[in-house]
């Protein structure tokens, strides 16, 4: 029996890879029933019938760890993948053991998994693994610091690296730990023909020192157009203080932006990123990444606004034109509405949209949630939201916004964005004992 910490999921064409971090309970009878396992419902089932979906085989430890012994074991991560083509569903899994601390990321061909030892360890080396979606054999490399989450990672098909910002103070993207990452920076530029048992130490060579000190906090981080950007802030003074570091890939020199309003989100808009920050209200700002100079282009501030939803799926941009210098994107963001008894306030997530011309962002307008709150449903659904809670969907020539419990179709066709049509789903109020 292990205990299981935290889970993403993702679909890669036909494939649904799972990947879990799975923690040892040393007190199970057999030990192998810390390998992750399968269970079919069928009808009048009480419990799970577990059928392991890997072996002894499919655990992967690197060489050096296997030397320093079971104190160097922390925990299992575990990849499965399931083909949801099959007709009856299947799944096999890829488990690697090492430290607790871990960020994973998931790309067209491999998943990446890089652990390394919680604060009080780190100044052991951590591990950067490579486990192939095709299940065969994982591979290992050594690393020093750690990313600040999954969009740390760019893999680089044309020069066949991995490249990661690493910072030298990190404990891996679980729960908040990304919001306290920060120390010395560096570009770490990883050979996909370095993965091995993971004897090979890291080169020097490998890493590029970046902007940003020891003392530094490291925030959102993103990779775009060749680029890496990423944003430096001071925890006593974060909406002022924040600078934006844009740095080429080919270790050029990086430029320095100041945010005045903070970063809260970096995104890719065609060849370019938007930075969204919040003060007074929220600002976007789009990074013109065309040129060899990176460069801040248009703005737009929306007075009295922040965004509500902080996940990446939140964030959507629909390119209109083929260098995506055209579109139309969408964000939700918060508004305060009195109550009916005109002492109390209430919060609706509001769907902005933007329109962006010739590489010009200009407002396009929202469609508004009803502002009656959160529906206590009794955890039928979500003990608080849906996953993701709002978010722009841009399907088939036609325009949603998904806030909360509604699902609001727009029509784009104007000037604006106008409501079409409505549906609120909300389950039924929970009963009250």
């Amino acid at each position: 029996e292990a205990i299981a910490e935290g889970q993403a999921d993702i679909v890669i064409g036909t494939q649904l890879v799972v990947y879990t971090p799975l923690f040892f309970n040393w007190n199970a009878d057999d030990p192998l029933d810390a390998l992750p396992g399968m269970s079919r419902w069928e009808p009048g089932q009480e419990a799970p019938r577990w059928r392991r979906i890997a072996t002894g085989r499919q655990v992967f430890l690197p060489a050096p760890m296997r030397r320093a012994g079971p104190t160097a074991v922390e925990a299992m991560h575990t990849v499965s993948r399931c083909d949801l083509a099959q007709a009856e569903l299947s799944c096999t899994a890829t488990v690697v053991l090492g430290p607790a601390s871990r960020t994973f990321f998931v790309s067209q061909n491999a998943v990446y998994v890089w652990v390394n030892y919680t604060w009080q360890r780190q100044e052991q080396a951590g591990y950067l693994y490579r486990i192939p979606l095709d299940g065969s054999r994982p591979g290992a490399a050594q690393v020093r610091g750690g990313p600040i989450d999954q969009f740390s990672f760019h893999p680089n098909a044309a020069d066949s690296t991995i490249d990661v910002l690493a910072a030298s103070r990190s404990a891996g993207d679980e729960m908040w730990a990304p919001e306290f990452a920060g120390g010395r920076p560096a570009l770490l530029r990883l050979p996909t023909s370095r993965f091995g048992d993971g004897s090979r130490a890291p080169r020097a060579s490998d890493y590029h020192w970046l902007p940003g000190g020891e003392n530094s906090n490291i925030g959102h981080n993103r990779f775009v157009n060749g680029r890496l950007l990423y944003s430096l802030f001071s925890w006593r003074d974060r909406a002022r203080s924040t600078r934006l570091v844009v740095a080429p890939l080919d270790r050029g020199p990086p430029t320095i932006f100041d945010m005045p309003e903070g970063v809260d989100r970096i995104e890719q808009i065609g060849q370019d990123a938007l930075v969204v920050g919040s003060a007074d209200g929220a600002a976007f700002t789009t990074i013109d990444l065309i040129n060899d100079t990176p460069a801040l282009g248009s703005r737009f501030t929306q007075p009295g606004a922040r965004e509500s939803e902080s996940r990446s799926h939140a964030f959507f941009y629909r390119a209109d034109s083929a260098d995506g210098a055209d579109g139309i994107l969408g964000l939700p963001i918060l508004r305060n509405v009195q109550a009916a008894d005109g002492r109390n306030w209430l919060t609706a997530e509001d769907m902005l949209f933007l329109r962006r011309q010739s590489r010009a962002l200009s407002d396009f307008g929202r469609l508004t949630a009803t502002p009656s709150g959160r529906p206590d449903d009794g955890c039928q659904a979500s003990c608080t939201d849906w996953y993701g809670n709002a978010r722009p969907i841009f399907l088939r020539g036609r325009v949603f916004a998904l806030m909360g419990y509604e699902l609001v179709e727009g029509d784009e066709s104007g000037d604006s964005i106008r409501e079409v049509r409505r549906v609120n789903y909300a389950p039924a109020p929970a009963p009250q004992e």
